[in-house]
């Protein structure tokens, strides 16, 4: 039973500890995008497309000649 007075405490302690640092990280912009980092390893970096692709930005279209029409 003694255990009991120290461990509630602590428990209670550490769950502050870990909501007061989930708040920091969300105040701090930890979150704001979620997606930008995940795509920027699916680019090379000398492709002038990547900022455009990094930003969410709509599909350019391909550099290549149109098809002559036959």
């Amino acid at each position: 039973m003694p255990a009991l007075y120290v461990m509630i405490p602590a428990a209670l302690l550490l769950v502050g500890v870990a909501v007061y640092i989930f708040f920091w990280a969300v105040d701090s912009g930890q979150y704001d995008d979620l997606e930008g980092p995940a795509h920027s390893i699916l680019f090379d970096d000398q492709d002038p497309r990547h900022q455009a692709a990094a930003k969410h930005a709509e599909a350019q279209p391909d550099d290549k000649d149109p098809k002559p029409s036959a």
